[in-house]
């Protein structure tokens, strides 16, 4: 098979390539696609946990964490102490933040609207449901897959 002819390697370029043309789009306000993720995430679901926002963003806790750093840095967000757990701390949008994301609303809007144009209400609404299943089996199947380690042990290395 080539490797044009594969379905994720399909969805990965396409990735990409939205995310490179919307991080050229941000560039004036110096937000990465990254940092656009978890700010607009956040701005839906305020003050969540780290662990469930890297869930709902599909990154691990490390690099969310790092993400929250750099949004900080920028006034952009503002991590507050846990109240059901000290150890912890919840990430909140300033108002800095909202203004931001709000700013940046439109352009997303604006390239998604570019790059699918032609293409029928209908056909996004059943692109997204497909992408949505094949996602949701991705992480099922994952979810069941043993680790390298229980594959040796398995295998009795």
């Amino acid at each position: 098979m080539k490797l044009e002819d594969s379905i994720g390697f399909q969805i990965n370029q396409t990735g990409r390539r939205l995310s490179q043309l919307l991080g050229h789009r941000f560039l004036p306000h110096e937000v990465t696609t990254e940092q656009w993720s978890v700010l607009a995430r956040l701005n839906e679901e305020d003050g969540i946990s780290q662990k469930d926002l890297a869930h709902r963003v599909g990154k691990d806790q490390t690099n969310v964490t790092r993400i929250l750093d750099q949004l900080e840095r920028k006034g952009l967000v503002v991590r507050r102490p846990n109240p059901d757990d000290r150890r912890s701390f919840l990430p909140f949008v300033t108002p800095e933040g909202r203004k931001t994301y709000e700013r940046l609303v439109p352009i997303e809007e604006e390239v998604i609207s570019a790059v699918t144009e032609g293409i029928s209400a209908e056909e996004l609404d059943a692109m997204k449901k497909l992408l949505i299943r094949i996602a949701d089996r991705s992480v099922r199947l994952l979810a069941d897959s043993p680790t390298p380690q229980q594959e040796s042990t398995q295998r009795g290395e």
